[in-house]
C-alpha cells in the first residue's frame, strides 16, 4: 500500500466523487416526485392511468439497471434520440427508483385508516385534497423507513453507471488500475469514499426517520 499514489489519484476521485453526488441528487429527487405521482394514482385506482403505472412499476423493478442502461445508450439512438451518457444515467436512476419509491409511498399510503378517507370524503373532499390533507401527511411518515432504504440503494447504484463510461467513483478507480495496476490503493480509495458518503446519509436518514415518526405518532 503505497500512500503516496493513493494521494496522487485523490483530484481524480475528487471529480469523481462530485459527479457521483451530482448524479445521486438529481436522481433520487426525480425518483421521489416520480415515485409519489405513480403511488397517488395507483392508490386512486384512475382508470387506464393506473393502470400503465402498474404496469411501470413492474417493468422497472424487475428490470436490472444495466439493462436499462444497455437500453438507452445504445437502442435510443437507432431510434433516432440519442442522449449523452450523463442524461441516459439519470433517465435509468430515475426510472428505477421511481418504481421503488412507489412501492415505499403505497405501503405507507395504505396504514392511513380507511376510515380518515371516508370521513375526508363525507366532508366533500375531493382525491387531490384527500391526498394533500390526510393521506400524505400520514402516509409520508409511515413510507419513511422504505425511502430510507431506496435513497441508500440509488446512491450504491451509481456504481454501475460505468457500464457507459460515465466518470464516477467506480469508472474512475478501474480506469486507475488499468492505467497503473494499483488496484489495493485504488479500490481502498473507492471504498473511503463510497463510506464518506453513506455513512452521514444512513446517520441522517435515521434521525429525519425518528423525527418523522416520533413528530406524528408520539414517542
Amino acid at each position: 500500500m503505497s500512500w503516496a499514489i493513493i494521494q496522487q489519484s485523490l483530484p481524480q476521485f475528487a471529480q469523481g466523487f462530485r459527479l457521483t453526488l451530482w448524479l445521486s441528487l438529481i436522481g433520487i429527487i426525480g425518483a421521489i416526485v416520480v415515485g409519489l405521482i405513480s403511488s397517488l394514482l395507483q392508490y386512486f385506482r384512475l382508470p387506464v392511468i393506473s393502470r400503465i403505472f402498474d404496469i411501470y412499476v413492474e417493468v422497472a423493478r424487475n428490470t436490472p439497471l444495466l439493462i436499462q442502461l444497455f437500453f438507452l445508450y445504445y437502442a435510443f439512438p437507432v431510434m433516432g434520440m440519442k442522449m449523452s451518457a450523463k442524461t441516459c444515467g439519470i433517465i435509468g436512476l430515475i426510472f428505477l427508483g421511481g418504481a421503488y419509491m412507489a412501492e415505499g409511498f403505497t405501503g405507507g399510503f395504505k396504514g392511513v385508516s380507511p376510515n380518515q378517507i371516508e370521513d375526508g370524503r363525507a366532508l366533500g373532499m375531493n382525491n387531490l385534497q384527500l391526498a394533500r390533507y390526510v393521506i400524505l401527511p400520514q402516509g409520508f411518515a409511515l413510507s419513511m423507513p422504505a425511502l430510507a432504504a431506496n435513497i441508500i440503494f440509488l446512491v450504491k447504484e451509481t456504481s454501475i453507471f460505468t457500464v457507459i463510461a460515465i466518470p464516477e467513483l467506480t469508472n474512475t478507480a478501474l480506469d486507475l488500475i488499468g492505467m497503473y495496476y494499483r488496484s489495493n490503493e485504488y479500490l481502498f480509495v473507492l471504498v473511503v469514499a463510497y463510506a464518506i458518503i453513506l455513512i452521514p446519509l444512513i446517520l441522517i436518514l435515521n434521525w429525519l426517520e425518528r423525527k418523522v415518526r416520533y413528530g406524528t405518532f408520539g414517542d
